[in-house]
């Protein structure tokens, strides 16, 4: 299944996991990122794992 992501969602996560390389990921940037995805996932009729994975996926490669 492809997911077409929005733009705002592929940035969070982007920032997200570049905060996580850094070790400097906060709380409100987690959150952001959580309540992103529950709110596409939602939208979407979408499984959220399915969007958690799949915008991992997207934005980390092959190390999501």
């Amino acid at each position: 299944m492809t997911i077409d992501f929005p733009a705002h969602l592929l940035a969070l996560e982007s920032r997200a996991w570049a905060d996580i390389q850094a070790g400097t990921l906060t709380v409100d940037t987690a959150q952001a990122v959580h309540a992103a995805v529950g709110a596409f996932a939602e939208q979407a009729g979408l499984r959220r794992i399915d969007v958690e994975l799949g915008v991992k996926a997207v934005v980390r490669g092959g190390a999501a």
